[in-house]
C-alpha cells in the first residue's frame, strides 16, 4: 500500500474522537439568530495544527460556518497588538463574569465590561480597532482574522442580515458601555463592525490554524507570517483560560485544561501553548451556548492523551547530560531547551565545582534554545566565577551554534 494511502496515527486519533462525540445527539442549534437555525445539526468536524505547520483533520473539517464568538479572542489580540494592554484594559476588564455571554456584565466601579469574551466586552473591543466607520473597522478586523487563518474570509450576508435585525440586546449593551465611557466609537459603528465579524465564514481547519497561531506566540505556522506580538498572544491565551467558555470556564479548565473559546455557530478553538491548536465544529449547543459535541471531542482528547496544561509530566530531563573530568578540567555537556528551571539546576549543581585547581567547561553543543530572559542569568557568570589565583579561566563556554547570542563574550571560549 502506498504511504499516502496509510492512515496517519493522528488522523486515526481524530477519527476515534469523532466516533465518541457522534453518539451524543443532545443540544439544539442556535435559533435566537434565525439564520443559524438553518444549519445541518449533524455536521461534525475537527482539525489539529501543530506549531510546525502540520495539519491533521477529520470529518466535516472543511464545512463553512459563521465564526460568531470564536472571533472574540482574535479581535482582542489585534487590539492588544495595536494599542497595548494598558490602553485596552482602560476599556475592558480581564475578569471572569460568571454570567451568560449576553449578560449585562459591567464593573461596578469603572463601568467597563468584565472581559472581552462576553458580548459587552467584545463590542467594546471591536470599537477599539482602527477606523472611523464600521466599514473601516471591519476591514481591519477581517484583514487581521485572515492573517490568523492564512486565507481570505468572506461574510455570510444572510447571517449578517439576521444578526443586524435581531441585535437589539447587543445594541443595548453598546449603549451601556457608551454611557460609562468604555466604548471607543458610536454604538452603530461598534455593533455593525461586531455583527460583521461574527458573520465571517470559517471552517474547523481555519480555527485550528488560528489557534495554532496563538500557540506559537503569534506566528502563523502555515504561512510563517507574524500576525501579532508574542505578548499579545500570551495575554489573549490567558484570558481564554479564565473566560473563554463563559460561565462554564471553571469546569472546562478542570475537565479539559486548555485555553479555549466557543461560539454559537458551533465552533470551538483550543490552544496548547507551544504545541498545537485545535478547531472543532458541531452546531448543537448546550444551555450555556457551547457546542455539545465540540466539548465532548476536546474532553476525550484531553483525557486520553494527557493534554491538560496543568498536568504534571514527572521529572523533566536534566539539562546536564554528563559531567566528564578531562585533564584538569570538568566538561559539563548541557542539552535541550534551557529556561528558568533548567538554568537553576545548572547553577545549583555546577557552581560548587568551581575552584582554583581546574576549569569548568560549559558545553552548549547539545542545547537547542536558551530562553531570552534566562540569558540574563548567564550574563552574571563572569562576575560569579571570576578567575583562578594564577589568572587562568575558571570557566569556559563552548557554544558552536550561538544559542547564547554572544551574551558571554567576555568569558573565555
Amino acid at each position: 500500500m502506498p504511504v499516502d494511502d496509510l492512515t496517519h496515527p493522528v488522523r486515526a486519533t481524530l477519527d476515534a474522537v469523532l466516533a465518541v462525540a457522534r453518539s451524543d445527539a443532545s443540544g439544539h442549534v442556535a435559533d435566537y439568530i434565525p439564520e443559524l437555525a438553518n444549519v445541518d445539526p449533524d455536521t461534525l468536524g475537527i482539525a489539529l495544527v501543530s506549531t510546525r505547520g502540520a495539519v491533521h483533520d477529520a470529518g466535516d473539517s472543511d464545512v463553512p460556518f459563521t465564526i460568531q464568538s470564536v472571533s472574540k479572542p482574535f479581535v482582542f489580540a489585534l487590539a492588544l497588538d495595536a494599542l497595548g494592554i494598558d490602553e485596552v484594559t482602560r476599556h475592558v476588564g480581564l475578569e471572569p463574569s460568571g454570567e451568560p455571554f449576553n449578560a449585562i456584565s459591567l464593573d461596578a466601579d469603572t463601568g467597563r465590561p468584565l472581559n472581552p469574551m462576553i458580548n459587552a466586552g467584545a463590542i467594546v473591543t471591536s470599537s477599539l480597532i482602527a477606523g472611523a466607520t464600521a466599514d473601516d473597522k471591519f476591514a481591519a478586523i477581517r484583514s487581521g482574522l485572515e492573517r490568523f487563518a492564512g486565507r481570505d474570509l468572506v461574510v455570510d450576508e444572510a447571517v449578517f442580515d439576521s444578526e443586524r435585525q435581531t441585535g437589539d440586546r447587543n445594541r443595548a449593551l453598546g449603549y451601556l458601555a457608551l454611557a460609562t465611557g468604555a466604548l471607543a466609537s458610536s454604538v452603530e459603528v461598534a455593533t455593525t463592525a461586531y455583527f460583521r465579524q461574527c458573520s465571517l465564514s470559517v471552517t474547523a481547519r481555519d480555527l485550528a490554524i488560528m489557534a495554532s497561531t496563538l500557540a506559537t506566540g503569534g506566528v502563523n505556522p502555515v504561512t510563517d507570517e507574524r500576525v501579532i506580538s508574542e505578548d499579545a498572544a500570551r495575554w489573549t491565551t490567558a484570558v481564554m483560560t479564565s473566560c473563554g467558555m463563559y460561565d462554564e470556564s471553571g469546569t472546562w479548565m478542570v475537565r479539559v485544561g486548555l485555553p479555549a473559546k466557543s461560539g454559537v455557530g458551533g465552533g470551538i478553538v483550543a490552544v496548547q501553548p507551544g504545541q498545537f491548536g485545535i478547531g472543532t465544529f458541531s452546531p448543537r449547543l448546550d444551555d450555556r451556548g457551547n457546542s455539545v459535541r465540540g466539548v465532548a471531542m476536546l474532553e476525550t482528547l484531553s483525557a486520553r492523551y494527557g493534554l491538560h496544561m496543568l498536568a504534571t509530566r514527572g521529572n523533566t530531563l536534566s539539562p546536564i547530560g554528563s559531567l566528564s573530568p578531562e585533564a584538569g578540567r570538568t566538561v559539563a555537556a548541557l542539552r535541550g531547551e534551557i529556561y528558568f528551571a533548567a538554568a537553576e539546576e545548572i547553577f545549583t549543581r555546577l557552581t560548587p565545582l568551581l575552584n582554583d585547581d581546574g576549569c569548568l567547561v560549559l558545553d552548549f553543543s547539545g542545547v537547542t534554545r536558551v530562553g531570552v530572559a534566562v540569558k540574563d542569568l548567564f550574563r552574571a557568570l563572569p562576575e560569579l566565577m571570576g578567575t583562578a589565583t594564577d589568572g587562568r579561566a575558571r570557566v569556559m563556554v563552548v557554544d558552536p551554534d550561538g544559542v547564547l547570542d554572544g551574551v558571554l563574550d567576555n568569558v573565555t571560549h
